[in-house]
């Protein structure tokens, strides 16, 4: 299947609100597959959120580093 995936990385320096951010279109069979490569740490939580508009969202904290990892699925 094809996504767009989003990946949000947010800044830990204090007062600073920016974020790195990274769009692509990829092709995957599972979305929580391609989501685990993120997710390389010791301590690391994962909230999944399912959104109405049908966007599957992933809250991922790995060692303190906070990510956000969006999918939505493309029409063929």
């Amino acid at each position: 299947m094809k996504y767009e995936r989003i990946r949000e990385i947010f800044n830990s320096c204090g007062n600073s609100q920016m974020r790195d951010v990274d769009i692509q279109e990829i092709e995957i069979n599972d979305i929580e597959d391609d989501m685990r490569q993120f997710c390389a740490g010791k301590n690391v939580t994962i909230e999944k959120v399912d959104d109405d508009s049908g966007t599957v969202i992933y809250n991922i904290n790995t060692d303190g580093l906070s990510q956000r990892i969006s999918y939505m699925e493309l029409d063929s």
